[in-house]
């Protein structure tokens, strides 16, 4: 008998208790399953973080405390090639070679019950032996090899930038949204202006002191320039999302515009310390409190800044009108060793200063002239990408109007003819 004259017939199906029982069960199994995969992310954040350390490691440290490495053939004479610079981008292929096959064995993965999740969830000795292996191999390799990975990390590393951007983007549009007025909640309307006030505030204030302290004297023309153009970026935002045909208000703006802000001060503090344009160059040397917990908190903003993007898949995809069932994978596991392994490649950039012939000082990260021309560079693409995300809507408007207008001139033109 089928289900449909079953149900013509009024037969009421009561499930049996192993019914039941086996229903709550997998309910259960996809509960401790979604909660192993949570617990996964957090296990690959510490991995990451650890090799960002390692990688600080080899290159202040590592031909001092561990001079045993010499005599591995290719590190070459008194084990140069694995130390400084090379020795980063040794490590730094290894955590890419390991995230790289993560990402090859879960990519396909879409449902709790697959092979991939438990893959991706458990099997950690597994795993940690891929670890040990992906980690030794780099320091095998040929120095020549390591120098092309170091090329193509710099590709890996502005890749990876961009896709941080739209994920921070994405995530100042939400926040923004979540401020937005609403009807049913009026003191919603304050906190939006109050917060888009405060932003702004804050974003004016730091243009005034980066002209302050690094940009005293009209010789400073570089940091001038950037300065400047930053705050032109900042009023053209405002006056974009003031428009009448875009009016999306000031509040995400004025997120946005503390975010351009914070990058263009990032970009000038990693002028080089020769430079004579700044109030506080570090004159003590290299080694005191200060840069040593700016250095910390440079690394785990790198790795915070890793985690967030990869778990960020949504903000990635196309087509976003397909519902969530009980069984699918609570994010995309691909999607996250892709950017954990392109992540690899950038925190390389980070130690090394986008430069793959001098080694970066000690206690240092991401500072130099070439450092420098990525975050401006960073800086224009994030305000770019935000006045598009903007207008864009009123332009795709725009065009099915232009559309619909030629469409009827030529319906007209048939019915007069």
């Amino acid at each position: 008998m089928s289900a449909s004259s079953i149900a013509e017939k009024g037969i009421q199906i009561v499930p049996t208790e192993e019914t039941q029982g086996s229903l709550e069960l997998n309910n259960v199994d996809y509960s401790l399953e979604r909660k192993k995969s949570q617990r996964a992310r957090y296990s690959f954040g510490i991995i990451f973080l650890v090799m960002n350390l390692v990688a600080w490691f080899f290159r202040d440290y590592g031909q001092r405390v561990i001079p045993q490495v010499q005599f591995i053939k290719s590190c070459g004479t008194g084990g140069d090639d694995c130390f400084h610079t090379m020795g980063v981008l040794r490590v730094s292929l290894g955590c890419f070679i390991f995230f790289s096959v993560m990402f090859l064995t879960t990519y396909k993965t879409k449902k709790l019950c697959e092979a991939g999740n438990t893959w991706h969830s458990g099997l950690w000795g597994l795993k940690s032996l891929l670890l040990i292996v992906s980690m030794a191999l780099p320091f095998l390799l040929p120095s020549e090899i390591v120098q092309i990975y170091g090329e193509i990390a710099r590709v890996g590393a502005g890749i990876f930038l961009l896709l941080q951007l739209v994920s921070v983007i994405q995530f100042i549009k939400w926040w923004g949204k979540c401020w937005t007025p609403d009807e049913e909640r009026k003191q919603s309307c304050f906190l939006g202006l109050f917060m888009s006030t405060l932003f702004y505030m804050a974003s004016l204030c730091g243009v005034v002191l980066m002209y302050k302290t690094y940009a005293p004297r009209l010789s400073c023309s570089l940091n001038i320039f950037f300065i400047t153009w930053t705050a032109i970026l900042l009023v053209v935002m405002m006056i974009t999302s003031l428009h009448s045909k875009v009016n999306r208000g000031l509040l995400s703006s004025g997120i946005m515009a503390s975010y351009i802000v914070f990058l263009c001060w990032c970009a000038i503090r990693s002028e080089p310390a020769t430079v004579k344009c700044a109030t506080e160059k570090q004159e003590r040397g290299n080694r005191d409190w200060t840069t040593i917990i700016g250095f910390l908190i440079a690394i785990f903003a790198i790795v915070m800044a890793t985690f967030s993007t990869g778990i960020d898949s949504k903000s990635f995809e196309f087509r976003k009108d397909k519902g969530e069932e009980e069984d699918d994978i609570p994010y995309k596991y691909g999607f996250f060793h892709m950017i954990f392994s392109l992540g690899a490649m950038y925190f390389a950039m980070l130690f090394i200063s986008w430069n793959l012939n001098n080694s970066a000082k000690r206690w240092s990260i991401d500072v130099g002239w070439a450092s420098m021309w990525v975050k401006i560079l960073n800086e224009w693409f994030a305000a770019t990408i935000y006045l598009w995300l903007l207008i864009s809507p009123v332009v795709r408007q725009k065009r099915v109007l232009d559309h619909n207008e030629q469409v009827q001139q030529r319906t007209d033109i048939a019915i007069a003819a």
